[in-house]
């Protein structure tokens, strides 16, 4: 259900077409929060219009059609995004693998942990570029426009790997340190 809204934010920022959508996603929502497909896209919007949450703006060229949230779809935005989110499944395979350190040697876990550390610092920078680039744009919202809070929270997470990593790495050492001296 949250391509819907996924669909809505997107468009709130602004009337787009399915193709610019899809790119948004591919850009934006796919990496950090959810996963669509342009198979999955150009269904749910015409969903969406069937029910009145958004119109289609323009028509152009070889069918091109740019679609706009209606005043429904932003009202039924806003109350999703105030509604307490329900419990969620949870699948990230870095946690699954963080739980499973202990099932590998020391050295090959602190291989993996720097990998995790090469990741965090990476995404951190693309993450940084992007919020530099966001800022330097005017738009109407400010620092509260269509995932620039979202990019923020992305940084504080990857900061937080990255913190963590240091860590393991330190308790890692301490372990091979104490088996080496035993």
């Amino acid at each position: 259900m949250s391509l819907r809204y996924a669909l809505l934010g997107l468009l709130e920022d602004g009337p787009a077409s399915g193709y610019q959508l899809t790119a948004r996603f591919e850009r934006s929502l796919q990496k950090h929060a959810w996963t669509a497909r342009q198979s999955h896209i150009y269904p749910e919007l015409n969903r969406l219009a069937e029910a009145g949450l958004i119109v289609v703006a323009e028509e152009g060229a070889r069918g091109r059609r740019t679609y706009a949230i209606t005043e429904e779809g932003r009202t039924l935005l806003r109350e999703w995004l105030m509604t307490p989110m329900q419990t969620r499944a949870v699948r990230d395979e870095y946690s699954l693998r963080m739980f499973l350190l202990s099932a590998v040697e020391p050295e090959q876990a602190r291989e993996l942990v720097l990998r995790y550390r090469a990741d965090a610092l990476a995404e951190l920078d693309e993450l940084r570029s992007i919020t530099a680039r966001a800022d330097a744009d005017t738009h109407p919202c400010g620092k509260l426009r269509f995932g620039r809070l979202a990019a923020e929270y992305g940084i504080y997470q990857q900061e937080a790997l990255y913190r963590w990593t240091e860590w393991a790495l330190q308790v890692i050492d301490a372990e091979v340190s104490s088996r080496n001296n035993s």
